[in-house]
């Protein structure tokens, strides 16, 4: 099995190295509106002449582009001598071999994977919200960033790489050795042991702080690590996981015993709400443009990173503790989209983020190989008594206990629990219990690259425990 895993950075630039960041992300921005003009261009170009070729994928936005970089339309630069003669010495962009040549071709590819989702939107193929046309991006207002591929030579070392001149560094192609602020250790041990190699680098400006994301191809976890597996006609063990707004989890199985139980969560954006309203009015009371609006916007923008930051910590914690302590965890689908509707209970459902807690559990568990059960959205787990299956039809969000016909009467979030485990052992072995797993966030994926990378056939181990990160024996939720 092969995973990918994502290591993130909070870089220490130089003054110069900021320069050259921010020169690298303008260039990533300049790519994407070209290619974008060129797609508009010939699309307009084709309405009277049906022969007109138009660049769609990325690999034709990325010829379109390079072609276009080197003649006249791109630009010229003239140099005139002392007798007044004017002489052609650069044609083409003249500041292109400043930045990686990687910025320009990523950028490419970005415009292609948005118009190849606005095409499978327009024609039904892609599922969720409707996408629309790609835009181009602005300077003011949209976060800098780009990304780079780390694209070694036969027999030459990687452009990208860790802890080469000092352990705290990341090499960058057309950048160098900038700094690292956190610790690099558990990486560098799962790269020099030939367990890992890096894929792509993503290097962003947010919070007032440049930010470098590493996509790491990785070996599976050690042994250790996994779930024991299962007979085929075991139907048992499944945990049902109730989300809500008060209380923000409720785990319990199907005979009735609660396994966990979260009452307190941080409401990272409820607890920063009064400031993040005085930092958006001191916003809109700067002259637009100024730089006590730049340096008022920045400040926002650090109080919503923090905010992000705190939700981010607590689900990691929450996820984690539940895919070591259960092997078989069952979820219910829920369509956050349409409870955004509820204009009441909107901004708590989003701070309590259901939607990204749900996607690091179904990762998570693939990497222990344990099994996720997505139950059905329509089933009425919170209306089902968990005693002897009666429906209670007229319960509403503001009752907080069950109270069934027959007289039982259990905690609202603890009886949709156990009705969510006995679902699963119920329709374990079709394909609502199959494992769930995320080829982006790190499920097995068939095209792995294992001829340039680690995988079975590669002759690389496991990760072994210490740069797994966890512990061997974890401990329940509390």
């Amino acid at each position: 099995m092969v995973r990918h895993t994502t290591f993130r950075y909070c870089l220490d630039p130089t003054v110069e190295q900021q320069a050259v960041l921010a020169k690298h992300a303008g260039a990533a921005r300049f790519a994407f509106n070209q290619s974008l003009r060129a797609v508009k261009t010939a699309l307009t170009r084709r309405r009277t002449d049906p022969d007109v070729a138009v660049p769609w994928s990325g690999f034709d936005l990325i010829n379109a582009f390079n072609t276009w970089k080197k003649t006249a339309d791109a630009g010229r630069v003239f140099v005139v001598d002392a007798e007044g003669v004017a002489e052609i010495r650069v044609t083409g962009l003249a500041w292109r071999t400043e930045v990686c040549q990687q910025v320009f071709e990523e950028a490419a590819v970005d415009c292609g994977r948005a118009l190849a989702a606005w095409s499978a939107s327009r024609t039904g193929a892609r599922t969720g919200r409707k996408v629309g046309f790609p835009r181009f991006k602005k300077k003011s207002g949209a976060t800098p960033s780009f990304r780079l591929r780390n694209k070694q030579r036969t027999g030459g070392r990687p452009p990208i790489r860790v802890g080469d001149t000092r352990p705290r560094s990341v090499t960058l192609p057309g950048v160098g050795a900038v700094r690292v602020h956190d610790d690099t250790r558990r990486l560098r041990r799962l790269l020099g042991k030939g367990r890992g190699r890096i894929l792509f680098a993503t290097v962003s400006f947010r919070g007032g702080r440049w930010w470098v994301s590493l996509n790491v191809d990785a070996t599976d976890l050690h042994p250790a690590q996994h779930h024991p597996p299962r007979p085929e006609n075991d139907a048992g063990g499944w945990v049902g996981i109730d989300r809500g707004l008060t209380t923000f989890l409720v785990a319990a199985t199907a005979d009735g015993r609660e396994v966990a139980r979260i009452d307190d969560p941080p409401k990272a954006l409820a607890a920063g709400m009064r400031r993040q309203r005085r930092l958006a009015k001191t916003v809109s009371r700067k002259e637009k443009g100024s730089h006590n609006r730049t340096r008022a916007a920045a400040r926002l923008g650090r109080h919503h990173k923090k905010v992000r930051d705190i939700r981010r910590h607590f689900l990691n914690e929450v996820s984690n503790a539940l895919v070591k302590t259960h092997d078989r965890i069952a979820l219910e689908d829920l369509h956050v989209t349409g409870m955004l509707a509820n204009h009441r209970l909107a901004r708590a459902i989003s701070d309590a983020a259901w939607a990204e807690f749900a996607r690091m559990l179904r990762y998570k568990q693939a990497w222990r190989h344990g099994d996720i059960a997505v139950v059905d959205r329509w089933f009425p787990s919170s209306k089902t008594c968990s005693i002897c299956g009666t429906v209670n039809a007229g319960l509403t969000l503001s009752d907080r206990a069950f109270v069934c016909v027959n007289g039982h009467r259990l905690d609202r979030d603890h009886n949709a629990a156990i009705n969510l485990a006995a679902w699963a052992e119920n329709h374990h072995g079709s394909d609502a219990d199959a494992q769930v797993r995320d080829p982006q966030a790190g499920g097995p994926v068939t095209n792995a690259r294992r001829q340039d990378g680690p995988g079975p056939h590669s002759g690389v181990g496991e990760t072994s425990l210490e740069d797994a990160g966890t512990d061997a024996h974890p401990t329940a939720v509390a």
